[in-house]
């Protein structure tokens, strides 16, 4: 999951989380990111999730979307970047590479919460859990399950989640009108047990879990 961190003269303004495929900033009320200053366009620019990427769109401004200091039309961001628009400052965050997480697979969306329960006497005991892309584009990829809860797909399309408790893993499904699938069969809201060699399927992308 990414976020975007909002400054003005160094004071914080707001955190947002990064959920739509499309988010606007500007300063008209219509806008995801309401941006109040008279340097910064009705409808300034926009950010873009495609493919675990986010990129920042200029949306004709008057006065510029700065990347780093530079003016650009459109980028892909990286974690740490600064977007200036108008006076304010936004720093891009993309928190599963702050947290060293490897990349999701593609064409889903990633978002690992809640830190690991704390006061393990012995974290080497535990098996870790991961899960593995066994079919689509991105074969072979692999994401370990580090957090308590990972969630896995599309805002609003379909979402499933694989909760961690010490070396025991459940899915369950969070959102959405198609429901994940445990080895063909449907998964409801109630927690579910995986076994080593189960296969989640969501969106279409068949996900392998595994420990070592």
């Amino acid at each position: 999951m990414s976020k975007i961190t909002i400054t003005l003269d160094d004071e914080p303004v707001r955190d947002v989380q990064l959920v739509k495929e499309r988010t606007t900033l500007g300063r008209r009320p219509f806008n995801d990111v309401v941006l109040e200053n008279l340097a910064v366009s009705g409808q300034h620019a926009c950010l873009i999730q495609h493919d675990l990427q986010v990129l920042i769109e200029d949306l004709d401004s008057t006065n510029g979307t700065y990347v780093n200091g530079r003016s650009v039309k459109k980028q892909k961001l990286q974690n740490g970047d600064t977007v200036e628009i108008g006076k304010f400052k936004i720093k891009f965050v993309d928190e599963s590479e702050s947290e060293d997480e490897a990349a999701g697979p593609q064409g889903l969306t990633v978002s690992a919460g809640f830190p690991e329960s704390a006061g393990r006497s012995d974290p080497s005991a535990v098996l870790q859990g991961y899960i593995k892309v066994v079919s689509g584009a991105a074969i072979g990829r692999e994401l370990p399950l580090t957090k308590t809860v990972t969630t896995f797909g599309k805002p609003g399309v379909a979402v499933a989640a694989i909760t961690r408790s010490d070396d025991n893993y459940f899915v369950h499904h969070v959102e959405g009108v198609d429901a994940p699938l445990l080895n063909g069969t449907a998964v409801g809201k109630a927690l579910t047990p995986l076994q080593p060699g189960d296969q989640v399927t969501l969106n279409g992308t068949i996900l392998q879990f595994f420990q070592r």
